[in-house]
Formats: structure tokens, C-alpha cells, sequence
């Protein structure tokens, strides 16, 4: 059973799980390349995988079998147990509990691609769905508290699996970095009677020096405090604090938006390592006025090193503004890369 362990300095919560030493590349001193060969992800192995928990399939198709376009199983190697209950306790001046939350896996396409941008806008979508039933899901177990989808893409990243694939790790806790945010943001709500993400839509959409890309419904830009270079963050321009709340038309904008950026990304910097994440508003939270769900894409083009890690401070080499108007500068054609095997 893993277990979660709270640093008493920082606040910050740590997952002591033993079983994920188990996989082959936890102990490698640098990324290895992503070799090719036989992948558990694709169609026809199926049987490779953990039973699947949700699949968007053709009718008349059987759950663990092919005829799938997204799928979602279990990880095989998680970070935390579905299964038990917190026990909560202390040692002392330390607090832990047990490792109880979810990670599963998102898998993109039953065809092997490295990047969803090979997939149709309505295939993206689908993927967006998934996203969201599963928050929708989850949300249910009164046991967890905070879902936070990632994807990560090429093996700086943090990818074993080239397979185009997403997870979803579910916490009996908030994440810190999640709870800095939100404590930022309130603060400001108290002080201004505004959701300062909201603020930073207006200030991006009327200075345009940082918008990489915008529509009705979306705006993405690089943030003014860039910490890596060609940081990029998709949010709605109308508030909301919930990711799990999209509805049909945010997910087919979203999927337009979210898509034509990697693009933008693969083109313009060919094809960088990259992780996304969705921040999003806890499950124990009603809808709130004072904090904005959002996307961080961020391509592994430096590494964090001493200063960042003893510091807390970024060097980023790339000014924000240099970095939208390259991205913005990069025309993609939306049929670029679909089917591409």
C-alpha cells in the first residue's frame, strides 16, 4: 500500500510508493529514448492492459476487446490504491495517511500515434470527454479530493510509453501547488471583489503582445511570468472554476483550440518534449467565484537545476512576448498531421 507523507516545513505532501520501482526505467540516471517494439496500448492487446473502466467504443462491441476509439484502464504501476480507507494518523510531529486515490490511464487512439494532433478535431474531443466523465466519476467518492489530468510527451517529459495517452491521479489531499494558486486567488478576491484570472484575460486580450491563439470561448497565452520557455496556458474567457462543468460546445472548441496549439509547438520548435496539465477547483468545492480552471502547456526545452530547485526562481531564456509572436507567426494546416501512421 503506498503512503502519503506530509513535509512538516512545507506542507507539501509526498507518495512513498514502493510497488512503482517495479518499472524498468524508475532508476535510470538520464530519459532513454522511447524504443519501438510491442505496445500494450494498441488494439488487438487489450488483454495487456488492466480491465478497461470506460471505453467510448462501436456499438456491438465488447468491453476489453477491439472496436474502441478512447479507452481507460487502470495503471498497472500506481502511484495511488483505489482500495482501503485513509487511517489517518501521526508519528509524532509527522502526519501520514494511506496512499488511497486513483491513476488510470487515458489512451488516445486504439492506432499507435505519438501525438494527438494525428487524431481529427472530433477524435480530440472524445479524448476531452473522457476527460471530463471520469472527473465526473470520481467526484462521486467521497474519499477523494482533487483529480488532476496530465499528459506527458517524449521521454524528457516523463513518458515510458510513446503511445499518445493521458493519466489521471485522484488525491485524498490538494495538491500544494494547486493550493497556492487558490490561495493567491483568493486573496485577490478579497481585495479587488474580482477572480484575477479573469483580470489576466482582459489585461492578455487588450495588450495582445503575449495571445497566442484565441476564438469565443478560449484565449492561450504566455504567461507574463513565464517559467519555461514557450509556456503556454489555454483558459475560458468566461469564468468558471471547474473543469468537470464543459459542456458540449466548450469541448468542441476546446478541442480546436487545444489541438491547432501543439501544432503550433510541433512545428515552430519540432516536435519538443511537452507536458500538459489541467488545473482545476477541488471536488469538495461548489462552483467558486475567485478561482478559473486552466491548461499549462509547458515544452521540456531546459532543465530545472540547483538554483531552481534551492531557490524557487525560473531562468527563463525566452521572453514571453518573443515566444507568442513566433507561435503566433506559425501557420498550421489543420489537416497536417491527421492519419499520419
Amino acid at each position: 500500500m503506498p503512503e502519503l507523507r506530509k513535509d512538516p516545513v512545507s506542507g507539501r505532501w509526498v507518495i512513498i510508493a514502493t510497488e512503482r520501482a517495479m518499472r524498468p526505467a524508475d532508476f535510470e540516471s538520464e530519459p532513454q529514448p522511447i524504443k519501438g517494439g510491442f505496445c500494450p496500448f494498441c488494439e488487438g492487446n487489450e488483454d495487456k492492459t488492466p480491465s478497461e473502466i470506460m471505453a467510448y467504443r462501436e456499438r456491438g462491441t465488447q468491453p476489453n476487446s477491439k472496436g474502441w476509439r478512447v479507452r481507460v484502464v487502470p495503471n498497472k504501476f500506481p502511484a495511488l490504491r483505489i482500495e482501503g480507507n485513509l487511517n489517518k494518523k501521526g508519528e509524532g510531529i509527522y502526519d501520514l495517511m494511506n496512499g488511497i486515490g486513483a491513476h488510470e490511464i487515458i489512451i488516445d487512439s486504439p492506432n499507435h500515434i505519438i501525438s494527438l494532433t494525428e487524431l481529427d478535431n472530433g477524435h480530440v474531443e472524445e479524448i476531452i470527454w473522457a476527460y471530463r466523465d471520469r472527473l465526473v466519476d470520481l467526484k462521486k467518492d467521497k474519499r477523494f479530493i482533487y483529480g488532476l489530468l496530465f499528459k506527458n510527451v517524449g521521454a524528457v517529459a516523463g513518458a515510458t510509453l510513446e503511445h499518445s495517452h493521458s493519466q489521471l491521479i485522484v488525491t485524498p489531499i490538494v495538491p500544494i501547488t494547486v493550493m497556492h494558486e487558490m490561495n493567491g486567488c483568493e486573496e485577490f478576491y478579497k481585495y479587488r471583489g474580482r477572480c484575477l484570472f479573469c483580470d489576466m484575460v482582459q489585461q492578455e486580450l487588450a495588450t495582445g503582445s503575449r495571445i497566442v491563439l484565441e476564438d469565443d470561448i478560449f484565449v492561450a497565452f504566455t504567461p507574463y511570468a513565464s517559467r519555461f520557455p514557450f509556456e503556454i496556458w489555454v483558459m475560458p474567457k468566461v469564468h468558471s472554476s471547474h473543469f468537470e462543468n464543459l459542456q458540449k460546445l466548450e469541448i468542441e472548441e476546446l478541442a480546436q483550440v487545444l489541438r491547432k496549439i501543439l501544432l503550433k509547438l510541433e512545428k515552430a520548435l519540432e516536435f519538443p518534449p511537452y507536458n500538459y496539465i489541467v488545473h482545476t477547483t477541488p471536488f469538495t468545492y461548489r462552483e467558486i467565484e475567485y478561482y478559473h480552471w486552466h491548461i499549462e502547456i509547458i515544452p521540456r526545452l531546459t532543465r530545472v537545476a540547483g538554483f531552481e530547485w534551492g531557490s524557487g526562481f525560473y531562468i527563463n531564456p525566452v521572453t514571453p512576448e518573443s515566444a507568442a509572436e513566433h507561435l503566433r507567426d506559425t501557420s498550421v494546416d489543420m489537416n497536417d498531421r491527421v492519419g499520419r501512421k
